[in-house]
């Protein structure tokens, strides 16, 4: 026989001090808790009695919509253990709750198919991995909205980093997704905005940290002799002209042709893949060096300055398509890359990526010109590279002065 009982979550207290009332079902041992839809002040709820005290201004009509809420989840309970001899909680919290709290699954699918077309593939699938990674610690997809407590978070958080050896980053990426699809079903009015456990949660970030190339270290890769047309020097100079061209993303290194550059400028205009915006800048001798290097007699506007991509058509035409045709070759670049600073003993853990935090802690220039470079949304994304400049001038120092 299962047992039912009002109980004041405290532990989802709200800033107001608010606490949310739920139904709490046992049965076998095991609990589920239903939302009543009320949030109380620990003052003014009676736990012995199960009543709201005459403290609430609304005590009477509240005791009376309650008594009557435990009153049908009584009768549901009783009608469905009279009908199957050996029903589940699972299956008795569904008869209780009916339509009232939505799964937290279906709906979060349901959103990510919904804005496929306004995301880029890369967020879409990004998304479907963090719910893949939440709904397998959960183990099961029948999770509803107001099961995802604090508490339930907080376990999470814990197998991520004991279990999985997950950094801070990636917890808090984790916890973000699952905050999102909250959010959306707030907006759209399908849950309550007190469900919302995230507010209550202490995520840490990790310090910044930016891996760069030193000025030697990345002249030692340029003069380095590789096979002209290899892969690894193509990767290289890719690699290369990154760090020369205001510290561009591998996708826009591998997206640019003929057409974006305007020689007599010397000039780069190109949308940029991840922000949509339209980017354009001066590049030096280096870069230009490469992009003569790979200019061929017969060059045509739209034809790549890099030749990596093997089916243009193809990579502009179908998005799924240019999503993992660069997730791959990024993947090469970056074996490459580290196969050529292995044979340079360059100690530094390095990646394509490293050319764009090389260019922001090489060039000189103030930082607001930086930002402007590197594209940034806001000036305090590239005041981290000033950060690591401070620092390697103070353990300079620090080395010296003794």
């Amino acid at each position: 026989m299962a047992s039912i009982k009002l109980i004041l979550r405290t532990n989802q207290k709200d800033l107001t001090g608010h606490s949310p009332l739920y139904i709490r079902i046992i049965k076998d041992r095991k609990t589920k808790f239903i939302t009543a839809g009320v949030k109380l002040k620990e003052s003014e709820w009676d736990e012995v009695k199960q009543k709201v005290k005459k403290n609430h201004s609304n005590s009477t009509r509240m005791n009376a919509a309650l008594s009557q809420k435990i009153a049908d989840a009584e009768g549901q309970i009783a009608d469905l253990e009279r009908k199957v001899k050996t029903v589940s909680i699972k299956k008795l919290k569904e008869a209780i709750k009916g339509k009232e709290v939505p799964n937290f699954f279906t709906y979060s699918r349901k959103h990510c198919e919904r804005i496929k077309g306004s995301v880029s593939i890369s967020t879409y699938k990004t998304y479907g991995v963090y719910l893949d990674k939440f709904e397998k610690w959960v183990g099961t997809k029948d999770v509803y909205f107001d099961e995802i407590t604090v508490s339930l978070l907080l376990d999470y958080l814990g197998y991520m980093s004991n279990e999985l050896k997950n950094g801070n980053s990636t917890q808090r990426y984790s916890i973000m997704i699952l905050a999102i699809m909250f959010k959306e079903a707030i907006k759209e009015e399908i849950i309550p905005e007190y469900m919302y456990p995230f507010n209550k949660l202490t995520l840490k970030k990790d310090a910044s940290k930016r891996q760069f190339l030193k000025k030697e270290q990345f002249e030692a890769i340029i003069n380095l002799k590789l096979q002209e047309n290899s892969k690894a020097c193509i990767y290289r100079d890719m690699f290369i002209f990154s760090i020369f061209a205001g510290g561009l993303r591998f996708s826009d290194v591998l997206e640019i042709q003929h057409k974006h550059f305007n020689e007599e400028e010397r000039r780069i205009k190109k949308v940029i893949r991840k922000t949509g915006r339209l980017h354009q800048f001066k590049i030096g001798q280096v870069a230009w060096d490469i992009i003569q290097k790979y200019k061929k007699e017969n060059s045509e506007p739209d034809d790549f300055i890099f030749p990596i991509v093997t089916n243009k058509e193809q990579f502009f035409k179908n998005e799924e398509y240019r999503y993992v045709f660069s997730e791959s070759a990024n993947k090469s670049a970056n074996f490459q890359i580290k196969r050529i600073a292995k044979t340079l003993e360059i100690p530094t853990t390095i990646s394509f990526h490293i050319s764009r935090h090389t260019f922001a802690l090489n060039n000189g220039m103030r930082i607001e010109h930086v930002s402007k470079l590197m594209d940034h949304n806001d000036i305090s994304t590239t005041q981290i590279y000033a950060k690591i400049i401070n620092e390697e001038l103070d353990n300079a120092v620090d080395n010296y002065i003794y």
